[in-house]
């Protein structure tokens, strides 16, 4: 789950990283009103999940509150990468000296977290490392012991940060990785941190992706999220406890267990196939749960065929029956189906959708040529 700029500068400063006084508005009057309380030049951000909103158009500069409200009036009226903006951020305009990029991510090669810093901060950290990787400084940080003062002063010395930064640099660091810490985040990152001319250092931008597996732990940033960003279908997936991804093929997949789900997608696309979605029904899945994810896979006008592929464990065949009768009779599908049903039930399972004109197979190999067959309009 992502989060806004201003969420995340807000978690941020709960672990000591210094940020400005902004305020979010959703009208231009209250933006005019903010730029008069700060007395001074604002910049006004659009608050969206997506990069590059600077080259959009959607981080502005104003001098008078006027002004801001001008900004912001055409701000709020815009949609960024198909995203529409709702919020703005309003912060002080910051006299900048010097911008840095820091950032904690997980390094999955590595197994453990990596703090990255860059001199060259206000660029997408991507481009850096593409152009002039050496400029990236990293440090893994040992999952039990965390982060330790003398990598974050290993750091400074690579990225050529000048020595009377260095306190005000460890402090940052530290305050963020406190925050990707408690937050289950596998991403937080400052970019820019900026030294004002003032020789303060600012967070200036913000950004956290927090991890879903741990949302439950964490009720007050689930709050924050923002469904604008998300596909209706994933929403929808996720309050019946589907894992649910929309891909762009056109055979639909039901299946049980996220390796097996992999598999199946593996084997469609073997057989000359594009899967249309990932699906993970879960272990002990009801016939609500099982209707409720062939609802959202025929709710896809690109599905010419579903494949359902159940291996029951904890999962009984003839509760999948049932929810796929149940979502037959409310969703009135007019696509094929092929159903490779085998484990607990099975039979039971089978017996009842022997009437529902529905394709059977013994094995997934089949049941993914029958279903690449039927998609591209041919007999199985």
């Amino acid at each position: 789950m992502k989060l806004h700029e201003y969420q995340s500068k807000r978690v941020f400063a709960q672990y000591g990283v210094p940020i400005p006084p902004g305020k979010v508005a959703t009208t231009p009057e209250e933006v005019e009103a903010i730029a008069r309380e700060f007395g001074g030049p604002v910049a006004v951000k659009a608050q969206v999940l997506v990069g590059g909103r600077g080259k959009a158009g959607g981080i502005k500069l104003a001098r008078t509150p006027g002004e801001a409200r001008e900004v912001a009036q055409a701000i709020l009226s815009m949609t960024i990468k198909g995203l529409p903006v709702r919020k703005v951020l309003v912060d002080p305009a910051v006299d900048i000296a010097q911008e840095i990029y820091l950032g904690i991510t997980n390094d999955r090669a590595a197994k453990r977290p990596v703090l990255m810093a860059s001199s060259e901060g206000g660029v997408d950290i991507e481009e850096v490392a593409r152009r002039s990787p050496e400029k990236i400084a990293k440090v893994h940080i040992h999952p039990l012991l965390g982060l330790q003062a003398y990598q974050v002063r290993d750091v400074a010395l690579r990225i050529d940060l000048p020595r009377e930064h260095w306190k005000a640099f460890t402090k940052v660091a530290f305050g963020l990785w406190k925050a990707y810490q408690a937050s289950d985040a596998t991403l937080a990152e400052i970019n820019p941190l900026v030294i004002t001319a003032q020789g303060d250092m600012l967070a200036l931008d913000g950004k956290m992706i927090i991890d879903d597996n741990a949302l439950y732990r964490h009720p007050d940033l689930a709050e924050m999220r923002d469904l604008d960003a998300e596909d209706p279908t994933e929403i929808e997936a996720r309050k019946y406890g589907l894992s649910f991804i929309k891909l762009d093929g056109d055979i639909g997949c039901m299946v049980n267990g996220a390796g097996l789900a992999m598999a199946t997608m593996d084997i469609i696309k073997l057989y000359g196939g594009e899967p249309a979605n990932f699906l993970d029904i879960g272990g002990g899945a009801t016939a609500e749960k099982v209707a409720a994810a062939f609802r959202l896979i025929l709710a896809d006008p690109k599905v010419k065929a579903v494949l359902i592929n159940i291996f029951g464990g904890i999962t009984r065949g003839d509760e999948v029956a049932r929810g796929i009768l149940q979502a037959m009779d409310e969703v009135k599908p007019e696509v094929p189906m092929v159903v490779r049903l085998v484990g607990t039930n099975a039979e039971e399972g089978l017996a009842l959708l022997q009437d529902a004109d529905m394709l059977t197979a013994q094995t997934l190999a089949e049941a993914a040529q029958k279903a690449v067959a039927v998609a591209k309009g041919g007999e199985a």
